[in-house]
């Protein structure tokens, strides 16, 4: 049943970006050829002027719609930021595009010009053609997945993440990455999946890449291995692009259950400060500007109401002012600080206030004034 669910998802994501991809011939001086690319762009590109972060596809010929689809909708439930998708067909040239030497397992003619190509005109012409972030992600299935790893082997990466879904790993792949990826500078995501149904040399160098994975002692690499139970090596995009997606920009996501529990709760420090920096990974990370959400307001909020250490409402309603002047969350917050630390009138004051500007986050005009006539009942204000 759940093999069926997936098909059905991913049929009607590709019916739902196909008016939004774009076909292109792109004549490459590296391969000697023309070769077709499929481009989507985010939704609302025409009428923003926001630079997006690059998702490049290997095996575009089947695996774009894949990406291209589960980009878009998770894209419009803001899970992921809005991302420029482009697939790279290579349904007659696979072989030749990932040719390795039998030596030292490094590309080689054919290979060594794909390569090429991909590092020294596509992503060129991509960032030269449309409004791109500096985050870009690639991602290989099988002999692909293998390929992508070449870029990692590069004194400066690339790519800033690598989503490597059964690989077919060339012999000394394993011992390159093992030497290189501890001396990394800037924070690179490795994302890697295989199944209990993938070919079983596939599942075996997946399970001994990931074993080699977690023993790298770098902070600034962030790895996550699934390993999933019903899938075949066909199949296996289907179900991991999804978990791919989510754990590489885990971050960009909104404040979760399970963020709110096993972090936020458990903080020492200021949790409007854990706010801000999460926001500031985002933009460093992507290149990004992303307003805080009314939902991470709201978790921060409960959290300081939960620990009671109510005087961080004040920093929080400082930032909601700054981040959402039209609201009435920052004077609500600020309404909250002087109400628990004994400043009442200036509490009622603020509530009173707060009246002027629009609702948000379940926080009613109704309400900030019954807090202010609360105050003023019990005070004789």
């Amino acid at each position: 049943m759940n093999r069926f669910l997936y098909l059905f998802i991913v049929l009607l994501l590709a019916q739902l970006v196909t008016a939004q991809v774009a076909y292109k011939n792109f004549d490459s001086k590296k391969l000697g050829e023309t070769r077709t690319l499929k481009i989507q762009l985010p939704r609302n590109y025409d009428s923003s002027i926001k630079s997006y972060p690059i998702i490049l596809v290997l095996d575009g010929d089947y695996m774009f719609e894949i990406v291209a689809g589960n980009v878009d909708f998770a894209s419009y439930w803001e899970d992921i930021p809005e991302a420029i998708v482009v697939g790279i067909n290579q349904i007659n040239t696979r072989d030749e595009d990932t040719a390795y030497s039998d030596q030292n397992s490094l590309p080689i003619e054919t290979g060594a010009s794909f390569f090429e190509f991909i590092g020294m005109e596509l992503i060129p012409y991509i960032e030269k053609s449309y409004r791109t972030s500096p985050f870009k992600v690639v991602v290989g299935h099988g002999t692909t997945a293998n390929f992508i790893n070449y870029y990692l082997l590069k004194k400066n990466p690339l790519f800033n993440a690598y989503v490597s879904l059964s690989p077919d790993m060339a012999p000394d792949m394993k011992g390159y990455l093992f030497e290189r990826l501890p001396k990394l500078s800037t924070k690179t995501f490795y994302y890697l999946a295989t199944s209990n149904n993938d070919f079983l040399a596939n599942k075996t160098e997946a399970e001994a890449l990931n074993t080699t994975l977690k023993g790298i002692d770098n902070k600034h690499l962030v790895s996550t291995f699934n390993k999933f139970n019903d899938p075949t090596h066909f199949s296996l995009p289907a179900h991991a692009i999804p978990k791919a997606l989510e754990s590489l920009f885990f971050v960009y996501q909104p404040i979760s259950k399970k963020e709110y529990r096993e972090n936020i709760l458990k903080l020492e420090t200021s949790p409007v400060d854990y706010l801000i920096e999460k926001y500031q990974t985002i933009e460093d990370l992507f290149g990004l500007e992303k307003p805080i959400l009314i939902n991470d307001f709201k978790a921060i909020a409960a959290a300081i109401k939960k620990s009671k250490k109510f005087e961080y409402y004040e920093p929080l309603g400082k930032l909601a002012r700054k981040q959402h002047p039209n609201l009435l969350l920052g004077n609500y917050y600020l309404g909250r600080f002087y109400e628990e630390t004994g400043n009442t009138k200036k509490a009622m004051k603020t509530y009173q206030s707060a009246y002027t500007f629009e609702e948000a986050g379940g926080i009613t005009k109704e309400h900030v004034l019954e807090l202010s006539e609360q105050i003023k009942a019990d005070y004789g204000y």
